[in-house]
């Protein structure tokens, strides 16, 4: 038979068979955090949590892998781990089938996909956050806290996977494979750009004028083509209203709106006088005396 449960929280509804559960469960909502870390004054909500993370500062990771020999500096991420070698994946969501490795996997896949709840709030801004953690990291964006510090070189992280993907530049580790062509990599992400290489998928679409990228980086580094294109293209357009005409000819005094137009204008001075010399020709862009036919192969427009 199993234990009734008798204390409910207030904020989410849930039911707990202990009160002490319950206590340490409402620290999620309140954000209190009474347990403080003497080294680093970080502070936790539970004593169990606090203990784990004193062993960053001593270095102890007590549970070790029988398989492969990694330790570990709690048990619970030695089971996680194990799963690895295992293969198992015993939290299984009812909704489509998917299965997990960790609990907390399956409770955030829950949220996000199917049930779209966001139970935890940043009291700063008020964003919302399916998992606690993600709470966490976010309000770090906030308080400017960068408790992921190398050992190496000082550098400090805001999130231990970052800390874990940088201290592989001094290791030299690169344990992400590509098994399509056997290049490796030191992070995930790098991996799965890299294999766009081979499959040729551009997921990065530009709005404006369709064309793809395989990084997000590449669009955004694209798209101010467009941006400085329709600046300059204001720019111009206001001198129909203002009559500015900011370039001019040096040979007989004649003022354009747009550069272009005035290297195309001293072609006539140029051919006027076939004994200038050819650097006359090297001052005005190349657009301005190529043969139309060819400039419109080039995509410039004059």
């Amino acid at each position: 038979m199993k234990t009734k449960k008798h204390y409910k929280c207030l904020h989410c509804g849930k039911s707990f068979s202990q009160r002490s559960v319950l206590i340490n469960h409402e620290r999620i909502h309140t954000g209190q955090r009474p347990y403080k870390c003497l080294d680093c004054n970080k502070s936790f909500n539970r004593s169990s949590n606090l203990i784990s993370h004193q062993r960053l500062h001593t270095g102890e990771k007590p549970y070790k892998c029988f398989q492969c020999g990694k330790s570990f500096s709690v048990s619970s991420a030695l089971t996680i781990h194990q799963r690895t070698h295992t293969g198992e994946k015993p939290y299984k969501c009812l909704e489509c089938g998917k299965s997990f490795n960790w609990r907390s996997n399956l409770i955030t896949h829950q949220r996000l996909i199917h049930t779209g709840e966001r139970p935890y709030k940043c009291l700063e801004c008020g964003k919302n956050f399916s998992a606690p953690s993600a709470l966490v990291m976010h309000q770090r964006i906030h308080t400017g806290e960068k408790p992921f510090k190398c050992l190496e070189c000082g550098k400090s992280f805001n999130q231990s996977s970052n800390l874990i993907t940088h201290r592989r530049v001094h290791t030299g580790e690169k344990p992400y494979m590509c098994l399509e062509c056997g290049k490796s990599f030191s992070a995930p992400s790098a991996l799965i750009v890299h294999q766009r290489t081979h499959t040729g998928e551009r997921p990065y679409k530009c709005l404006d004028c369709g064309k793809s990228f395989s990084q997000c980086s590449r669009l955004i580094n694209h798209g101010r083509i467009h941006t400085e294109d329709q600046r300059s293209g204001l720019i111009s357009h206001g001198r129909i209203h203002t009559a500015e005409r900011p370039y001019k000819c040096q040979s007989c005094g004649k003022s354009f709106r747009e550069n272009s137009n005035l290297n195309k204008h001293q072609i006539i001075h140029i051919r006027e006088k076939p004994h200038k010399r050819v650097d006359d020709w090297k001052s005005l862009s190349p657009s301005s005396y190529l043969p139309k036919r060819q400039r419109s192969r080039t995509g410039q427009n004059l």
